[in-house]
Formats: C-alpha cells, structure tokens, sequence
C-alpha cells in the first residue's frame, strides 16, 4: 500500500466506521422482523461504512487546526499537510454521504436512509462542529452517532423497529460518552492544549471517574434488557461477560484514577462493545 493511499484511509477513519457499521448489523440482527435479503444487508453495510468515513473525513478536515496540538493526533495527514486540505474535499465528502444515503434509500427504505444520515450528521455537525469546542456535553449528545446506526440497521427489517434495538441503540448512546472520557482522561494534557472542554479537563480526574463509572453501570445493566425481548442465551453470556470487565476496570479507575487505569478502561470499553455487538449478531443468525 502506497503512503497517499495509507493517509487517505487514515482519514476517513475506517476503524471507527466498522465499529459503527458493526453496530447496524448488531441492530438487524435485533429486529424482531425477517432479515432483509442477503444483497440488501450488503448494502446497508456499505451505507452505514461510506457514511460514517465520510464524517469521519469531515471531522478531520474541520479538526486540523486541533489535531496538530495534539500528540495522538498530530501525525494525522491533514494536520502534516500531508494531504493539502483543500475545497474539493467537502465536495468528496458530501458525495461520499449523498451516495451513502442514496443506497440505503433505494435498497432499504426511507427510515433507514434518514437513520444513516442522522448517524453522520450527528458525529460531523453536531459534534465536530456545533459542541466539541463549547461544552463537556460534547460527546453526550454527539454519541448519538452510533445509536443512529443501530435503529438504521433495525429500520432496514422493519421501520416499525421493535424494543431489543431500541434498548441497544440507548446501550450505545451510554457507551459513547464514559469511553471517550477514559480516553480523555488518559490524555488530559493533550485535550487541555488544545482548549478542547472534555469531561476530565473540566471536572477533574476523579469527578470524571465517578460519571465513568455511574454510566457503565448503567448501561451495563440495560445492556442486559434485550433479553427480555427475544435475545437468547448467547447473546446474554456475551453482555454479562463484558458488562463484568468493563464494570471492573470503571471501579478500578474511580477508586484512583491514573493514566493507565483510564487507558485501561477505554480498551475495557472496547471489548464490552464488541462482545455485546457480536453477541446480538451470533445470538440471532448462528444459534437462532
């Protein structure tokens, strides 16, 4: 892989985006509604993917300024120069997005069409733009980029969604926030350079590790909901495992918040989320 074809996906931030896209088949899995045919599932992956990387872009064209007073981020391509920031990337961008919303609405249906574009709209607009610079609240309400993904995944069975996705889809909107703010935690200084108003900047370390640890119980318990309503056995293991490490790493960091146990913590999150996203997946099309 060339260098220009490395930073061009480096900034259409494509972890993120299958994290994201994970989430939307994590949501169709939940429908209570028959799976859509195999060619429209492929399509709604591919939708929820290319509109999450263009916002993805989007917050790195807007965030170079930042991204070059922040270590993590500093190497960035757009923050380098590397890639020259100029007019013709929005254009790409809201191409990207355009095209993005255009499959879902003629593969899927109008309700997961607006699903993805909220889904961007919410991380490059409301976040990127309109909070990430003003308020802790950023990524509370910002967060709700991923949950946009689930109901987009449920809506491409039933528009009508159903209470599993719409459980997940609040898992995910409490998920967002204490896994960033570990995140922030960890590297307070860098997010304090940049003049970026994050939840441990703010309030401090230990306030931010008490609000970690109060969201983390309180997803983690609604995480378990959804088998109440048609998730089986797998699907349970899958949230109570990660719900455990994640709770315990959140307990550990509130009782001495530290640089590591917050970097601790954010992996934690990552794993809660994965085993919860692929628990829904293989409790649905591999044990139902």
């Amino acid at each position: 892989m060339t260098a220009v074809a490395r930073d061009i996906l480096a900034v259409f931030k494509l972890r993120i985006g299958v994290a994201i896209m994970a989430s939307a088949l994590a949501g169709l899995a939940m429908s209570p509604a028959p799976a859509p045919e195999g060619w429209r599932i492929v399509a709604l992956a591919l939708a929820v993917l290319v509109s999450a990387a263009a916002a993805g872009a989007f917050n790195q064209y807007l965030e170079r300024d930042l991204d070059r007073l922040m270590a993590r981020t500093r190497r960035r391509p757009f923050a380098t120069g590397t890639l020259a920031a100029g007019p013709l990337w929005p254009l790409a961008i809201a191409a990207l997005l355009v095209a993005a919303v255009g499959l879902a609405a003629v593969a899927l249906n109008a309700v997961a069409a607006a699903f993805v574009f909220l889904g961007a709209f919410f991380y490059g607009v409301v976040y990127t733009v309109w909070l990430k610079r003003r308020t802790w609240a950023n990524i509370v309400v910002g967060g709700a980029s991923g949950s946009f993904a689930v109901l987009a995944g449920a809506a491409a069975a039933d528009p009508s969604l159903g209470p599993a996705p719409l459980v997940l889809a609040v898992v995910l909107f409490l998920w967002t926030p204490p896994h960033f703010w570990s995140l922030a935690a960890a590297l307070c200084d860098d997010y304090r350079a940049a003049g970026v108003p994050m939840l441990p900047v703010v309030a401090g370390a230990q306030a931010a590790a008490w609000v970690i640890l109060a969201h983390t119980v309180v997803l983690v318990g609604l995480s378990l909901v959804p088998a109440f309503y048609g998730m089986g056995w797998l699907y349970l293991a899958a949230a109570v495992v990660g719900g455990v490490i994640f709770l315990r790493t959140s307990i550990v960091l509130a009782a001495a918040p530290s640089r590591r146990r917050a970097m601790a913590n954010f992996h934690a999150s990552l794993a809660q989320l994965g085993l919860l996203l692929a628990g829904a997946m293989a409790d649905r099309w591999l044990a139902g």
